[in-house]
């Protein structure tokens, strides 16, 4: 019998983080420089909420991104925060039901990692793959 695999085994462990008090600006250009769409909002180290490329695009479109703008103007302060033991398909169906972007995962109230749509997505494309190896004949033509 397979095992279900962990959320440790899929999320990207220690992600990079913003301050709730940081520009939207700075918030910005951490993302880009990094390639990341999503990052966990904190304030004095404890996650609060998080912040998606697309709330960066939506107040972009309302203002040029000034200094003014800060993260937690325009970041989820109800982000959905899971502890790192809860089962993978709970977080899943979660995720689904909810048209949520990311979980960010806590060890005892601290950040240790994010999960998001795009981990799935890759999680369960490898699954696919291992299951329906593709055929050296599967090519369109």
């Amino acid at each position: 019998m397979q095992r279900m695999p962990t959320l440790t085994a899929l999320m990207t462990p220690f992600p990079y983080s913003i301050d709730l008090h940081a520009s939207a600006a700075e918030a910005k250009d951490m993302m880009e420089a990094h390639d990341i769409r999503h990052l966990p909002v904190t304030d004095a180290g404890r996650p609060v909420g998080a912040l998606s490329e697309r709330d960066i695009l939506r107040a972009g479109a309302r203002t040029s991104l000034q200094n003014n703008v800060l993260v937690r103007d325009i970041c989820v302060l109800d982000a959905y925060v899971v502890e790192l033991s809860e089962r993978l398909d709970t977080v899943l169906l979660h995720m689904a039901e909810q048209h949520i972007g990311s979980a960010l995962v806590v060890r005892h109230g601290k950040l240790v990692g994010i999960f998001t749509a795009t981990d799935a997505c890759r999680a369960f494309g490898e699954f696919l793959r291992a299951q329906f190896p593709p055929d050296r004949d599967d090519t369109v033509a």
